[in-house]
């Protein structure tokens, strides 16, 4: 997912030089590639999938996952991936997290994969302006009975942790995943890092985006992908360079970066 928001909302409201309906049209027409993978080779991505990923994907994440297509197929993208989310759900569970907190919801495939993780006294608070894709994916958070574990607040990300400031919440959370507006990563990580435990993690969605990092910008065909490049490698750049987390860049999905907070 890229946004917490509609993404043709997001090219209008930055007045970006470009169509809105040409970049869904692009992203569209990549449904079916590894768009979301940066192993660009479709057998492997289709081994991946058929042999790991699909035999153990829970039945109420593969209903939300098909039904978000034919629902949201022009921005069916913004799912996690299959992969992705199962590797998310092993990391939670092998941390022993019981509080997490989510930032960029869509339909909550990747909502639905942690609260599976999650004891059943495990919690998550889930920030997303978009109500109504959540309350898409809603019936099949309540049909796999942890909606319990939801505390889902309409918001933009940064008011809503800007509210969470003094609140008693700084430093309780075990993991934090974050998939939102990626101009905003280096704010959300500032403010992650209040809520994250000493020892927590930050796991950080569309890293390498699109393999866009590693090319020169005029190599960037799709002008969805080359305006939000810079944020992304200034984000890369400066987590190397935090001293306050270890971190992990890995080649999965469309790149994910988890942050571990040393102090």
């Amino acid at each position: 997912m890229l946004y917490l928001f509609p993404f043709y909302n997001l090219l209008v409201g930055f007045n970006l030089p470009f169509n809105g309906e040409d970049i869904f049209q692009e992203f569209r027409s990549m449904a079916d590639t590894p768009m979301k993978m940066i192993l660009r080779t479709e057998a492997l991505r289709k081994y991946i999938y058929e042999t790991s990923a699909y035999p153990k994907e829970h039945e109420q994440l593969k209903e939300l996952r098909e039904t978000t297509v034919e629902k949201y197929q022009k921005r069916s993208f913004m799912s996690t991936p299959v992969d992705e989310a199962q590797f998310l759900s092993m990391l939670v569970k092998i941390m022993n997290a019981k509080k997490t907190m989510e930032i960029g919801v869509f339909t909550g495939y990747s909502l639905l994969t942690t609260a599976l993780a999650l004891p059943q006294d495990g919690k998550i608070l889930a920030i997303d302006r978009d109500k109504e894709a959540y309350e898409f994916g809603l019936p099949y958070i309540k049909k796999a009975g942890i909606e319990h574990k939801i505390n889902f607040v309409a918001s933009d990300a940064i008011s809503a942790l800007n509210d969470l400031v003094n609140s008693g919440e700084e430093g309780t959370f075990d993991f934090i995943f974050v998939d939102a507006l990626k101009s905003e990563y280096l704010k959300y990580h500032e403010l992650t890092m209040k809520f994250v435990k000493i020892g927590g993690v930050i796991a950080y969605d569309n890293t390498l985006w699109s393999g866009s990092v590693a090319q020169a910008e005029d190599q960037v065909e799709m002008p969805g992908i080359r305006s939000f490049r810079k944020f992304v490698i200034e984000f890369n750049s400066f987590i190397a360079a935090d001293p306050r987390v270890e971190s992990s860049l890995l080649s999965i999905g469309d790149g994910v970066t988890l942050c571990r907070r040393l102090y």
